[in-house]
C-alpha cells in the first residue's frame, strides 16, 4: 500500500437526509456496530440536540465498547450572536460526550454575506472561536468547509482564509465539501492539489452526487492530496445522495493502492451494503458497482464462455474480494456455456447434447414469455426433465376454482383438484384467501397423505406480470411464485393467457422441486413430464 486514507461514514447523519430513509436510534446503533466491525474509522452519528432520536443514539453509544471506530457528533460553528460557551449547538456537542466532533462553517462569501448576514471577518472569528472552544474541551475537531469548491471558484483567497482559521484554532482535518455536488473531477483534483500546497493540515473530501461524480470526485481529491474521505453506505443522502463508500473504498484499495481496511474486512463489503439496505427498509440496487447482485452477473453466452476460462476477461476484480459472487443468467441470449455453468452450480452433469437441447428449449419458452432469471427452481426442473431425471410425483387431471359469497355475504373461494399420485386418483377440495391460495391449499390436501413432509412448505411470495397488455382481458401473464420450508426458499414460473393455469404451473413446479430434493431415491418412478416444459 502506498498510503492510508481515513474513512469517515455519515450514513447515520447525512444519509438519513435522503428521501425514504428513516432510521430509529436503535437502527442507527445496529448500523454503527456493523460499520465498526467493517473498519470505518469515524462514524458520524447525527446532530445532538436537533432531535430526540439523535440524542437517544448518542446516549446508547456511550455504553458500547467500539472496537475500531470513533463516534462523532455533528454540528455547526456558533451563532453570531452567541459566545462559544453560551451557544446551544456547541454545548450539545460537548454533552454528546464523543471524542470526535465535526462542525461545518461557511467558505463561500455568498453564504457569509447573504445567508448569515455578517461580515467576512466575523465569519472567520466564528470558525476560529468555535474550533478553539471544542479543542479546549478535549475534542478532536474535523472542520467541514461547506460549499468550499463554489467558494474557492468565487473567491479563492477568502476560501483559503477560512481553512487557515480552523487549522490555527486546532482542527486536525479540513474537509473540502462539494455541498451542491456540481463540481467535476478535474476541478476537484486541481483545487485540492492547490490547497494541499497551501496548508499543512490533513485534507478531506465530502462529495455529493448531483452531477453523478460523487465517487469520481472523491478519488480525484485523494489524488490531489486528501487523506480523509467522507461518504455513505450505498450512496444514501439528500437529493442525489453522497459519495458511495461501497465504490470509493474498493476503488481506493484495489485500484489505487491506498490502505483503507483490512483485506478480510473488505470481503464483507457486500454484506455491509445489504445489511444497511435491510435496516433502512430500502430496495437494493442490483446494478450497484462491486456490491450489487448484478455486479458480477453475466448473461451473454460469449461472456460466460470466456469467464469460465478466465474470469478477468469480463471481470475487473475478483467478486470474492468484496464479498460478492459470480452469477450466470439463462435467457434467450444464452449459449451452452451459460447452461453448463448453471448446471455445474446445481451439481448437474450436463453433456453437450443436453446443453444444446436446453438452449433451444429455453429460447422457445422465453419467446412464449417464460423468464428463468428469477425462477431457478423451474430452470433446474427443465434441465432434469431433459435428462429424464424428474420423478412422476403427481399429475393434474382436472382443476376447478369457484368464487362467490356465503350466506352472510362474505367472499369465499374454493378450489377442487383431481390428481393422480403414485398411480392413485385422489380428489381434494380447499378454501383460501383468493384463488391461488385456495389452489395451494387444495394441492396440500391432495398430496399430504402421500408426502407428509410437504407440511413444512408454504407459499411466501406471488407476483404477476402482464406480458401482452394490448390483448386486454385475454393478455398473457407470467406468474412468479416463491416457496419456503423455513430454511430455504426457491422460485418457479408459469405462463399462460389464463392466470389460474399460469399459477398452477408455478405452484406445481414449486412442490415438485421440493419433493425432488426431499424425497428418498426410489420413492417414485422417473418421468420426463413436468409443467415447466408446458407452453
Amino acid at each position: 500500500m502506498t498510503d492510508a486514507v481515513e474513512l469517515f461514514d455519515t450514513t447515520l447523519r447525512d444519509g438519513t437526509q435522503g428521501e425514504h430513509v428513516t432510521l430509529s436510534a436503535h437502527d442507527k446503533v445496529r448500523i454503527a456496530q456493523k460499520l465498526d466491525a467493517f473498519g470505518i474509522d469515524v462514524i458520524e452519528g447525527g446532530w445532538p440536540g436537533s432531535n430526540p432520536k439523535d440524542q437517544a443514539f448518542f446516549e446508547e453509544a456511550k455504553g458500547i465498547e467500539w472496537e475500531h471506530a470513533a463516534i462523532c457528533a455533528f454540528g455547526s460553528t456558533r451563532h453570531a450572536s452567541n459566545a462559544p460557551a453560551d451557544d446551544p449547538n456547541l454545548q450539545a456537542l460537548i454533552e454528546a460526550q464523543t471524542d470526535v466532533v465535526s462542525i461545518f462553517g461557511k467558505s463561500w462569501t455568498l453564504h457569509v454575506e447573504q445567508a448569515l448576514g455578517i461580515s467576512l471577518k466575523e465569519n472567520l472569528d466564528l470558525i476560529r472561536s468555535s474550533v478553539a472552544f471544542l479543542r479546549e474541551h478535549g475534542k478532536r475537531v474535523i472542520y467541514d468547509a461547506e460549499h468550499f469548491f463554489d467558494g474557492y471558484a468565487d473567491h479563492p483567497e477568502y476560501a483559503l482564509k477560512t481553512l487557515r482559521a480552523a487549522a490555527e484554532a486546532g482542527a486536525d482535518t479540513l474537509v473540502l465539501c462539494d455541498t451542491n455536488g456540481g463540481s467535476l473531477p478535474h476541478d476537484i483534483h486541481e483545487v485540492t492539489a492547490t490547497v494541499h500546497g497551501e496548508v499543512e493540515t490533513r485534507l478531506g473530501i465530502h462529495a455529493h452526487n448531483d452531477g453523478g461524480c460523487g465517487v469520481a470526485n472523491s478519488l480525484a481529491a485523494v489524488r490531489g492530496g486528501a487523506r480523509h474521505v467522507q461518504g455513505t453506505i450505498n450512496g444514501l443522502g439528500e437529493r442525489c445522495g453522497n459519495a458511495d463508500l461501497c465504490s470509493v473504498i474498493p476503488d481506493l484499495q484495489l485500484k489505487m493502492g491506498y490502505d483503507c481496511v483490512e483485506e478480510e474486512q473488505l470481503t464483507t463489503l457486500a454484506d455491509l451494503s445489504g445489511f444497511t439496505n435491510e435496516i433502512a427498509n430500502l430496495d437494493p440496487n442490483d446494478g450497484a458497482p462491486y456490491v450489487g447482485r448484478s455486479a458480477f452477473t453475466h448473461k451473454g453466452g460469449i461472456h460466460v464462455s470466456a469467464v469460465m476460462k478466465e474470469p478477468s476477461t469480463y471481470e475487473h476484480v475478483e467478486p470474492e474480494a468484496v464479498g460478492n459472487r459470480r452469477r450466470a443468467l439463462v435467457s434467450d441470449l444464452s449459449g451452452k456455456s451459460n447452461i453448463r455453468y448453471k448446471a455445474d452450480e446445481m451439481g448437474l452433469d450436463l453433456d453437450s447434447d443436453d446443453a444444446a437441447q436446453a438452449v433451444e428449449r429455453i429460447k422457445e419458452l422465453e419467446h412464449l414469455g417464460y423468464e428463468f432469471q428469477g425462477a431457478e427452481a423451474s430452470f433446474e426442473l427443465l434441465l432434469r426433465t431433459i435428462q429424464g431425471d424428474v420423478p412422476d410425483f403427481f399429475d393434474l387431471e382436472r382443476m376447478r376454482v369457484w368464487s362467490g359469497q356465503d350466506d352472510e355475504g362474505d367472499q369465499t373461494v374454493e378450489a377442487s383438484l383431481a390428481l393422480t399420485v403414485q398411480a392413485q386418483r385422489t380428489l381434494a377440495v380447499a378454501e383460501g384467501n383468493g384463488p391461488v391460495d385456495a389452489l395451494s391449499n387444495a394441492m396440500g390436501e391432495g398430496l399430504e397423505s402421500f408426502y407428509p413432509h410437504l407440511d413444512d412448505v408454504h407459499l411466501t411470495d406471488y407476483k404477476v406480470r402482464v406480458l401482452t397488455p394490448q390483448d386486454g382481458t385475454g393478455a398473457t401473464v407470467r406468474v412468479l411464485i416463491e416457496h419456503s420450508n423455513g430454511a430455504q426458499t426457491w422460485n418457479t414460473v408459469g405462463v399462460s393467457a389464463n392466470i389460474l393455469d399460469a399459477s398452477w404451473q408455478a405452484l406445481a413446479d414449486g412442490v415438485r422441486y421440493f419433493l425432488l430434493h426431499a424425497a428418498p431415491e426410489g420413492d417414485v418412478e422417473s418421468s420426463a413430464e413436468t409443467d415447466v416444459a408446458a407452453a
